[in-house]
């Protein structure tokens, strides 16, 4: 049977690729968003929250998508050597930076004709690199690709991630229904407060799903009203606890698993790439993990991110490290959304 539907004018379209990267969706935005404005990609950020919530809402939020929905906007670059800026949408507003974000967008990009490889530098052995500009910083990208391949597919990207930092370690904070709990704040492209999942009863696995969605928002309102976060030398708008990320040891070659409750109680069912890179400068600070030293952190269904330290640097006054990040991502499919404006909930809605 074949349909034939005659898209009315009046009703907006959105073009979409959607992929996974470690089982965590990217719904990557081709077409019908209106033009972004800004001089810096923090700026874009702000233009979009003042102008766009009811495209991210209806993209991100039922029934076009769901409560764990994620997406990104890829824009002009913000610098003059910038590839590609980048814009991270979620259920609760936009990200400052997104580890899985970059992976997916580095996969999708290539893989379907959004970056075109000839325009791209290349590494010593021929592989593409991708410069993008996030709000929290410049991200470099390569694109590791699978052999012989015609046209270009990617199979696994590592990205050199922004300087990340431990502002906070072993702060104390009172959760209610827990009590007092340990955690440290760190800094991987947005805060977030660890935890170890033991701490608080938890383990992490697919069966505590509601469990952590609970413990992680309560321990996130815990830090926010009971610590100022401020980043040393960044824009105002990274000065809030993004999430709350649960830790416990892992088996065999895994050095840890992890799981990230953010923004309004959001799972990510990958390993978290900016929560990874924010454990990589934790284990760095406490002497637990050398420079050069590859870890693999697992996620709550079992996918993983590998990570290193690959430079010393400092951000203000705090020592900091540049963290490497290797995941890979899988194309999901290729959608037309339409946004009838007689429909009530054309904006969407939202059920946790």
């Amino acid at each position: 049977m074949t349909a034939s539907f005659d898209v009315p004018a009046e009703w907006t379209r959105l073009e979409t690729i959607d992929a996974h990267t470690a089982g965590e969706p990217l719904r990557v935005v081709t077409a019908g968003w209106p033009e972004i404005s800004g001089a810096t990609i923090l700026a874009k950020r702000q233009f979009a929250r003042r102008n766009h919530e009811a495209l991210r809402r209806a993209l991100m939020w039922e029934p076009r998508g769901h409560a764990d929905m994620y997406g990104c906007l890829l824009t002009e670059p913000a610098t003059g050597d910038g590839d590609v800026g980048v814009l991270f949408l979620h259920n609760e507003g936009y990200s400052t930076m997104c580890g899985h974000g970059i992976i997916g967008l580095v996969k999708v990009g290539l893989d379907c004709g959004l970056l075109d490889p000839a325009r791209l530098d290349a590494d010593a052995a021929g592989q593409p690199i991708v410069k993008i500009d996030t709000p929290a910083g410049r991200v470099t990208a390569t694109a590791h690709l699978m052999e012989g391949a015609d046209p270009v597919r990617v199979a696994r990207v590592s990205f050199h991630n922004v300087p990340s930092f431990v502002l906070e370690p072993d702060l104390r904070v009172h959760v209610p229904g827990f009590g007092a709990v340990r955690c440290d704040v760190a800094f991987g492209g947005a805060f977030y407060a660890y935890v170890e999942a033991a701490d608080m009863g938890l383990t992490i696995e697919p069966a505590s799903y509601a469990r952590l969605i609970e413990a992680g928002r309560r321990v996130k309102r815990a830090v926010t009203e009971q610590y100022e976060i401020v980043h040393p030398e960044g824009d105002p708008d990274l000065n809030f606890l993004y999430g709350t990320i649960f830790v416990q040891p892992g088996e065999g070659a895994v050095h840890s698993r992890n799981v990230c409750i953010f923004a309004e109680g959001e799972v990510d069912r990958s390993p978290t790439g900016t929560g990874v890179s924010g454990r990589a400068a934790i284990h760095y600070y406490r002497g637990e993990l050398a420079k050069g030293e590859t870890i693999t952190i697992e996620s709550i269904i079992g996918s993983s991110f590998d990570v290193r330290v690959v430079a010393e640097t400092a951000v203000g006054t705090l020592p900091a490290v540049v963290p490497e990040v290797t995941g890979t991502a899988h194309i999901t499919g290729r959608h037309e959304f339409l946004i009838d404006p007689e429909d009530p909930l054309r904006a969407g809605f939202f059920l946790r």
